[in-house]
């Protein structure tokens, strides 16, 4: 359950970020940054923070080789999905929708290894802290 939470809050940063529909950030920056520039800062800095805390945990858990994995494999899920018919690409909208979907996934197993690690193999991560 924790993981499934861990990729829909991700999905949440990365569509509240970026969407196909008008009800997104940089949308509404775009739209009001003359008229409402301190609130676009600071909502421009929240998801600043949101991103720093996935990507930082990622790298560290998986890193950029396996951020690349992850990625590839979803790629090839969504490969084999075009391959038999399941899901075509032809919709820059759905485009857009799994690549955001497919970012999320990324995120969230980056966010989640050490506890998949953990209960695989027993062994618990941390980082190094000096006592």
């Amino acid at each position: 359950m924790g993981y499934i939470l861990r990729v829909l809050a991700a999905f949440g940063l990365l569509s509240l970020t970026y969407n196909p529909t008008q009800y997104n950030f940089a949308r509404w920056a775009e739209a009001n940054w003359s008229a409402q520039m301190p609130l676009a800062v600071l909502f421009g800095l929240l998801l600043l923070v949101g991103y720093i805390i996935y990507l930082r945990a990622t790298l560290r858990s998986i890193g950029l080789f396996g951020m690349c994995l992850v990625l590839a494999l979803v790629a090839a899920l969504l490969w084999v999905a075009s391959d038999y018919g399941w899901l075509s690409f032809e919709n820059p909208t759905v485009n857009i929708w799994l690549a955001i979907v497919a970012l999320s996934v990324v995120l969230g197993i980056g966010l989640s290894w050490s506890h998949v690690r953990r209960a695989l193999s027993g062994q618990a991560d941390m980082d190094d802290v000096d006592e």
